[in-house]
Order: C-alpha cells, then structure tokens, then sequence
C-alpha cells in the first residue's frame, strides 16, 4: 500500500532539487563576476604601488647620478635593493607565493630610503 503523501513529499524534494540547481549555477556566474572585478581592483592596485615605487627610483636614482655626494651610501644602497626588488616582482605569475614577501619587502626599504633620506612619510 503506497503511502498518500508520498507523492507530496517527492514533489517537495523535487522542487528544492531543482531550486537548488538553479540557485547554485547563478552562485557560480555571480561569483565568477564578482571574483573577476577583485582581482582586477587588486591587480590596479599593485600596479599602482609598484608604478610609484618605480618612479620614485628613478627619480632618486637620476639625483644621485647629478650629485653622488648629497647621498650617503646606505641611501644609494637602499635605492639599488629597491630597484632589484621591483625587478624580482613577480608581474606576471600573480599566484607566487612570493608576492607578499617581495611587496613587504620593497614597502619596508622605500620607509627606510625615506627616512635615510630625512624626509617624512604621511601615512
């Protein structure tokens, strides 16, 4: 003898089955989305940081070839270790587990050329 409410309780699985399914497959196209625009944000982002890092050796490094002696050599020291850090960054293999160490890394000796340099850093 076959249950009264068993085609209810087949019809109430079938329904979350499928709102499941489908709830699911918008999950995965919106977070493709979303995962997309982060990582173009976070990707400006370090390009932005590496840019003014980058531009900030060069300026420094252009005094130094002018006037070498307005520099002591921990600056000028510390201007090559950042211009070898940018260099070392790894652009196009954003999945390195050395991005963070490299980027920490060149934050630290920009404080440090900066403050050798006898310049503030608003933060």
């Amino acid at each position: 003898m076959e249950d009264i409410l068993e085609p209810a309780v087949n019809l109430v699985e079938t329904l979350h089955k499928e709102g499941f399914d489908e709830g699911y497959g918008d999950g995965l196209v919106a977070g493709k989305e979303e995962a997309k625009e982060v990582g173009l944000k976070h990707g400006f982002e370090v390009g932005e940081e590496l840019g003014f890092y980058r531009g900030c050796v060069d300026v420094w490094n252009s005094a130094i070839r002018v006037n070498p002696a307005a520099f002591s050599l921990r600056v000028q020291k510390g201007v090559k270790q950042m211009e070898e850090l940018i260099e070392k960054y790894p652009v196009m293999e954003p999945e390195d587990e050395s991005v963070q160490d490299v980027m920490e890394a060149l934050r630290l000796k920009f404080r440090a050329v900066v403050c050798f340099n006898g310049c503030e850093i608003g933060v």
